[in-house]
């Protein structure tokens, strides 16, 4: 039987973990509170951080930024093209924006469970690439 001191101990696993963690935070409890805590602690420790935390550091930051200013204009869009009054406008923003969510967070939540286990994790599509 293993020693509770034996524990696999990776570099910045639980930088890693609360990265993924606010990532999550920011898009289902507190929305831009917790980005911006994720924005302080990526600035803060990207040049000192171990490998792991730094990539996942980076993947949550970035993604966070991307998938909101996709989210934002793209509905933005909807809403300029269609007009608030036309009914097919919001059928569309609200899709838009429970699909592409609701993905971003499906993708969190393997984000955290990767993080969780020491592995790395790109987000596809809109992820930064992996160093």
């Amino acid at each position: 039987m293993p020693h509770s001191d034996d524990k696999p101990a990776a570099d910045g696993l639980n930088l890693a973990v609360i990265a993924e963690s606010l990532y999550l935070v920011n898009l289902l409890l507190v929305p831009g509170i917790a980005f911006a805590v994720l924005l302080w602690l990526w600035q803060k420790n990207k040049a000192s951080a171990p490998p792991l935390a730094r990539q996942h550091l980076r993947q949550t930051t970035f993604v966070s930024l991307y998938g909101g200013i996709l989210i934002v204009a793209l509905s933005a869009i909807f809403i300029t093209v269609g007009g608030l009054d036309w009914e097919w406008t919001w059928v569309l923003v609200i899709m838009y924006f429970t699909c592409i969510h609701s993905t971003l967070v499906m993708f969190g939540m393997f984000g955290l469970a990767k993080a969780m286990a020491g592995q790395t994790w790109r987000y596809p599509l809109i992820g930064p690439s992996v160093e």
